[in-house]
């Protein structure tokens, strides 16, 4: 088990962890060094049970607010999936458009009825000519 030297608050500390486990430990102490940092910012040197409780508190509050907005995030996710479930199921009927058919009978009556009005047209062309 690997035994990896970490600095928080500017105090040395030694602490085991699993193997490949190393960097993730790094990041945690990075993470818990610069919450130590601001206390010692803003209070100044500290007994270091007082300061790592203290860093250990700010960073568990960042992480509570962290998984409330996971929460809230994970519940707009849920009404999005169900809104998107409900879409894809959805049936949509097509849009029916009526177009007038003008019928058949009609159309023939209009037929004769230019052929006449043709028929007189031409009647009427050759008493003019002639």
């Amino acid at each position: 088990m690997p035994e990896v030297q970490i600095t928080i608050g500017g105090r040395q500390f030694e602490v085991a962890c699993q193997e490949g486990e190393e960097s993730y430990l790094h990041a945690a102490a990075k993470m818990l060094d610069d919450e130590a940092q601001v206390l010692s910012d803003q209070v100044g040197r500290m007994p270091e049970a007082r300061m790592l409780l203290m860093a250990g508190l700010l960073l568990a509050d960042k992480t509570a607010s962290v998984e409330d907005r996971i929460a809230d995030v994970r519940a707009e996710l849920a009404e999005r999936e169900a809104e998107l479930a409900g879409l894809r199921n959805r049936v949509v009927e097509p849009e029916r458009i009526e177009v007038p058919v003008v019928p058949h009978a009609v159309t023939e009556t209009l037929a004769e009825l230019a052929a006449r009005a043709e028929a007189l047209a031409a009647e009427v062309e050759e008493k003019a000519a002639g």
